[in-house]
Formats: structure tokens, C-alpha cells, sequence
């Protein structure tokens, strides 16, 4: 058993402060600014955002893109309904999915999704998830013309015309997430432009953003909580930016936790004193106390209790610091969680 414990990570959080949609425009979003030296803070909109980054430094943008990856159909022949979420590729016309209603869908199970693509269940795997084989091959097409946005599973209603556009990056491009990486919502092109203007250089890598990113930590000791792997990627522009953002003196400012753990994951498996491209798989969960090697700033959302995402940002800042702002967030009335306000941590 460790010292810190899964509810240290805990706080309460009115219902009504979950933001079920988007803000209406999304660099008006409010910005809460927690400075670790002095534990300070402020409180701005994300429009201000560039007055907190100096020339010099380097922005740090996921540009996974969120793949339409829900899916409605009926067995065949029966006619009973079907749910599936789509969670990555598992070879050509193949993916791993949960499906639901899971006790009843078994292998051999026939789907027949929005009345026109074929797709049967060919394997079965740990922790309720399926092998769904497609009777086409280009599934992403499949997608693109009836999947639904996967939104969040504490967001009860459907997704809406809306969400497609607002539940992605205005610079996403690489598809193969099914949750987005929520902090990088709130910039705009012309906020980009700003940014680049002020001197800071915009690096892109990619983390595909799974399920685990919404599952709370069950275990009481969190060491023992397991991440679902996640594919990233770093290439050698990213990896250049980073370096000479380092070099001169710059910060690395990492727009989102799964920025973060691409870096990090990057910097214990490939090289600690520069950034050097690579891909690969990571399962890494960052509690604290843990030393950063490639993060200085962090651009974040407000996440949700007991999980994964507030443990890394409180090893970031400090556990008791991000609580009380947290604290500061429930009495001021920012709105949580992936259509909520965001914060930089300085």
C-alpha cells in the first residue's frame, strides 16, 4: 500500500456545474491561471491565453482527430438492438468494440448496422470487449456515414449536429480517438495565429485518446489501477521544436494530459536530456510524486474525481494546490469536464 490513496483525489462537485455542451464560442470559455510558485491564482478567459506564454517557448498540440466510433444495428435475424462503440483497429475491416447489450452478443453474433452494412463478432476479449469484422473493409467511410460522436458516457443525451464539430480540435487530423483531448477544444485558428505571432513556436504530435481517459481509479492503492494502451507518435519535427524551445531557453507548454504523457512516455523509453521521435504503445500513469522531463506549463481541463487525469495534474502542480483550486472552481462556478473551462498551470 503506497501513501497516497485514490481518495486523496476526491472532491464534491454540484451536478449542475457539469457541462453537458460547449461553451458558445470556444476561446470565451473562462481560463483559471495557478501560478506553482507563490500558489496564486487567477481568473481570465482562454482568449487571454497568450499573455501567459513568452516568446520562446513551444505549444504543444494533439492532433488526433475523434473518429465517428458509435454505432447502431439489430441482430440479424431477430431483429434485437444492438449498441456498439468502435476502440481501435484490430486489422484490415476488424476492430475491438464494446458492445451492448454484452451478455448477448456472442461470436458468430451477425449485426446489420443502419440498415446496410453487414458486420459479424469473430472474437471475444478481456474486459467485455468484442472482435467486430466488418463486411467492409473501409470502415472509417462506414463511419463517416452513420457512426455518431462518442461523447462522454456521463452525457446522457444524443449527440447533436453540434457535437461534430465542437467535440474535435479546430487542428485535428489523424484519426483514432473515440474521447477528445478536451484542453486543446478551447483554441481557435485566429488564437493559433496570435500564439505563433507572440514568437512561440506550435509543435503537433498524436496520442489516440481512449476509454480509460474516463474511467475513475477503482483500487484503493492507484499503482495498482492499469491504463488501456494508447498508440502515440513523435516525429522529428515535434521533437526539433521541443529541443530548441530547450535549448534557448524556452518552455515546453503541453496542451492537455495526453500531451504530456506522449512526452513523458517518450522521454523514459527513447532519451531524458533531448526529445527524440518514436511511436509505440503507452499504458503510463503519472501520480505523484513524479519528475517531469519535457513539461514546464500545462494546459488542462477540470477532470473528474478519483481519475487518472486529475492524479497526473495534481503530480504536476501538487495535490493540495489543485484541490483548493478545484475548490476555487466549485465556488466561482466554472463549468467541468470535457465541454468545461480550462486552466495553465504556470
Amino acid at each position: 500500500m503506497t501513501e497516497i490513496q485514490t481518495q486523496d483525489f476526491s472532491y464534491d462537485l454540484p451536478r449542475e456545474l457539469v457541462a453537458y455542451v460547449p461553451a458558445e464560442l470556444r476561446e470565451e470559455a473562462r481560463l483559471m491561471v495557478l501560478k506553482r510558485e507563490g500558489r496564486t491564482i487567477r481568473h481570465t478567459r482562454f482568449r487571454e491565453i497568450t499573455r501567459y506564454l513568452r516568446k520562446g517557448d513551444v505549444l504543444v498540440l494533439n492532433e488526433t482527430r475523434v473518429i465517428r466510433a458509435r454505432l447502431r444495428g439489430e441482430k440479424r435475424p431477430t431483429g434485437g438492438r444492438v449498441d456498439l462503440l468502435l476502440l481501435r483497429e484490430a486489422g484490415r475491416g476488424s476492430w475491438e468494440a464494446l458492445v451492448s447489450p454484452g451478455r448477448r452478443i456472442h461470436v458468430g453474433t451477425e449485426i446489420l448496422i443502419a440498415g446496410r452494412y453487414g458486420a459479424r463478432v469473430t472474437g471475444r476479449l478481456a474486459g467485455g470487449k468484442r472482435v467486430v469484422e466488418f463486411e467492409t473493409d473501409d470502415v472509417m467511410a462506414l463511419l463517416e456515414d452513420v457512426g455518431e460522436v462518442p461523447l462522454p458516457p456521463y452525457i446522457k443525451r444524443a449527440p447533436q449536429d453540434l457535437d461534430r464539430e465542437r467535440y474535435q480540435t479546430v487542428y485535428a487530423e489523424r484519426n483514432g480517438s473515440v474521447a477528445a483531448p478536451t484542453a486543446g477544444l478551447h483554441f481557435t485558428n485566429p488564437l493559433l495565429e496570435a500564439i505563433s505571432r507572440k514568437g512561440v513556436e506550435i509543435a503537433r504530435l498524436t496520442l489516440h485518446v481512449g476509454l480509460g481517459s474516463f474511467r475513475p481509479v477503482k483500487e484503493p492503492d492507484p499503482t495498482k489501477h492499469v491504463l488501456d494502451p494508447e498508440y502515440f507518435e513523435i516525429d522529428d519535427a515535434c521533437a526539433g521544436a521541443v529541443n530548441r524551445a530547450r535549448n534557448r531557453g524556452g518552455r515546453v507548454v503541453a496542451v492537455g494530459t495526453t500531451t504530456v504523457r506522449a512526452l513523458e512516455t517518450a522521454a523514459e523509453r527513447f532519451g531524458r536530456q533531448e526529445l527524440l521521435p518514436g511511436a509505440g504503445w503507452t499504458e503510463k500513469m503519472i501520480l505523484p510524486p513524479y519528475r517531469f522531463r519535457f513539461v514546464d506549463v500545462l494546459v488542462t481541463n477540470f477532470h473528474l474525481p478519483r481519475s487518472t487525469l486529475l492524479m497526473l495534474v495534481s503530480a504536476f502542480a501538487g495535490r493540495r494546490f489543485v484541490l483548493e483550486a478545484y475548490g476555487e472552481a466549485v465556488r466561482r462556478a466554472y463549468r467541468f469536464y470535457s465541454y468545461g473551462d480550462a486552466m495553465i498551470i504556470i
